[in-house]
């Protein structure tokens, strides 16, 4: 079973109305939709925005759904002046930007105690992503690269640069590094998605309103299209 979660109801909003045989379950003020898509078993749900809400989010479909992958769906800021409005990131990997224990001897980014620093996506899960993207969104460019999270919505030059520097991430966003570091506690699978809907520097907050629905639409198209595929 393939647990596909999105921080707000837009981001899963056309991926629910495509399901079959649905039944619903709340838990953690969470509604998680389980049924098939293209005969394949899927449970959807909305997490909320941030960190931890992603975290309890991708922690309930390891303990009530025993998924066996996780993909993560949505948009995210661009730190590469490569990678456009709307087009896609699959993640290499992701980290927690704002994790900072440099007084303690680990690096930028780095949660104290644990054995890496940023959390590893699976590679199969990514080749049929990207191989997914390419048929449906023909029209945009396809990035595999690493995914920064932090609780914070970057639209400041300044910030954007630190963590291009810094990390040398291709987006930026507020919950993939949390589902990604819970999948990998549980050994689960897991691949973040992004679409682009903004430069996540000063015309972020104009930005993002004007291109969220796009980026989204093609993040759905890229979603519904990995289901039907063999996973």
């Amino acid at each position: 079973m393939l647990g596909i979660i999105g921080a707000m109801d837009e981001e899963v909003l056309e991926v629910k109305a495509q399901m079959q045989d649905v039944k619903v379950m709340k838990k953690a003020s969470m509604e998680f939709y389980q049924g098939t898509i293209s005969n394949h078993p899927v449970v959807v749900v909305r997490s909320g925005i941030g960190k931890v809400n992603a975290a309890i989010c991708t922690q309930i479909l390891v303990d009530e759904y025993h998924v066996d992958a996780i993909i993560n769906t949505g948009i995210a800021g661009s730190l590469n002046a490569a990678i456009d409005i709307g087009d896609i990131v699959l993640s290499t990997d992701t980290l927690e930007h704002d994790m900072d224990a440099v007084a303690f001897g680990y690096p930028v980014g780095q949660i104290p105690r644990m054995d890496c620093l940023s959390f590893v996506a699976d590679e199969k899960l990514r080749a049929l992503a990207k191989s997914a993207c390419e048929a449906v969104n023909p029209d945009v460019h396809v990035f595999e690269g690493r995914v920064v999270s932090g609780d914070q919505f970057i639209s400041d030059k300044e910030k954007k640069a630190w963590l291009v520097e810094q990390f040398d991430g291709f987006c930026t966003e507020m919950e993939g590094a949390a589902i990604a570091h819970t999948a990998y506690l549980n050994q689960i699978p897991f691949l973040i998605i992004r679409a682009i809907s903004d430069k996540a520097d000063d015309s972020a907050s104009v930005d993002y309103p004007t291109f969220e629905a796009k980026a989204i639409e093609h993040s759905v198209k890229l979603i519904l299209e990995l289901c039907s595929r063999s996973l």
